[in-house]
């Protein structure tokens, strides 16, 4: 199988970073936040999802997995009543994204729907300093040689190179921003969604496609080094299974490997919960598995709240 985000980080001349960039884990890390304040609530929308809003046995992940996704979100609203900046955002859903660039001598366009788009007023400012995006024109971006990296992407004639961000950033629209893209990969059948590395690359791809379409609008179609870099955040989910990225596009100059690169900080497959029993497991008379939540993990819930405060915190 060709690897998925390594292939996304050579068409978008992009640098990854494990982890998440110190900015966010900064948010993760700060007690005084209060994040952990939360965790009570977080463990209980969990059970929500899995557990109570159904009729079902064990209901299906189209339908627990949008609802843990709203649930956490609502959470992350409550955060408005301390820090009122983050009243100033809008969930856009099935929203439109176009992009076109060109690689070496490639056109490529990334289009589609990119899941539920978060905008606020106001741009994420730059996580990476000025020297560390200088630095990034020593890192050497991985080839695929004998085989295209284009290999498996679809072809087709472009008869108008589209850069439109769809309905999301018209002129006059107070949300102009993109800040997070949520992916729900909530098909209950496994062979309809996304492999974790399936997801991390669309999640590149896309975030990639929001900060060039939005830099274009900002400082025009030639190709540049950015003075200042677009910052676009992503959440995949399956609904249990989460994957964080903050991609930082610091050039539009994307037909030549040389030069300053764009970034990407992935923190990858981090557990919500372990297990949700539906129903306890009885062997022999004796409950060998209790019906409820197993293994909450409560990092993985700041990180989802650490993204949505970034930018405003």
């Amino acid at each position: 199988v060709f690897p998925g985000v390594r292939q996304a980080q050579w068409l978008t001349k992009t640098k990854l970073v494990e982890g998440l960039p110190p900015a966010v884990q900064g948010i993760v890390d700060n007690p005084a936040l209060g994040l952990q304040e939360l965790e009570e609530r977080a463990r209980h929308v969990v059970s929500h999802a899995r557990l109570w809003d159904t009729t079902e046995v064990a209901p299906r992940r189209e339908k627990y997995c949008p609802v843990l996704f709203e649930n956490l979100i609502h959470i992350c609203r409550l955060m408005s009543g301390k820090y009122p900046a983050l009243s100033k955002r809008m969930l856009a859903r099935n929203c439109r994204i176009a992009a076109t660039w060109e690689r070496e001598s490639i056109l490529l366009q990334v289009r589609g729907l990119s899941g539920v788009l978060m905008n606020s007023m106001t741009p994420i400012p730059p996580v990476a300093s000025k020297e560390e995006i200088l630095a990034t024109t020593e890192h050497v971006l991985e080839t695929f040689y004998p085989i295209a990296p284009t290999i498996d992407l679809q072809e087709v004639n472009v008869y108008k190179e589209l850069n439109d961000t769809g309905q999301c950033f018209k002129d006059g629209y107070p949300y102009s921003h993109p800040h997070t893209l949520f992916f729900l990969e909530s098909a209950n059948v496994r062979t309809d969604r996304f492999r974790p590395e399936q997801l991390r690359a669309k999640m590149l791809m896309f975030a990639f496609g929001n900060a060039l379409a939005k830099a274009r609008l900002l400082h025009g179609n030639d190709p540049k080094v950015l003075e200042q870099p677009v910052v676009v955040q992503s959440i995949g989910t399956d609904g249990q299974l989460f994957q964080f990225m903050v991609f930082q596009l610091n050039t539009t100059d994307l037909v030549s490997n040389d030069g300053v690169k764009n970034l990407v900080w992935i923190d990858s497959d981090r557990n919500l919960y372990e297990r949700a029993q539906c129903v306890p497991e009885v062997k022999k008379g004796v409950v060998t598995k209790p019906a409820g939540i197993s293994g909450f993990q409560p990092d993985t819930f700041k990180k989802f709240l650490a993204l949505y405060l970034h930018g405003t915190v």
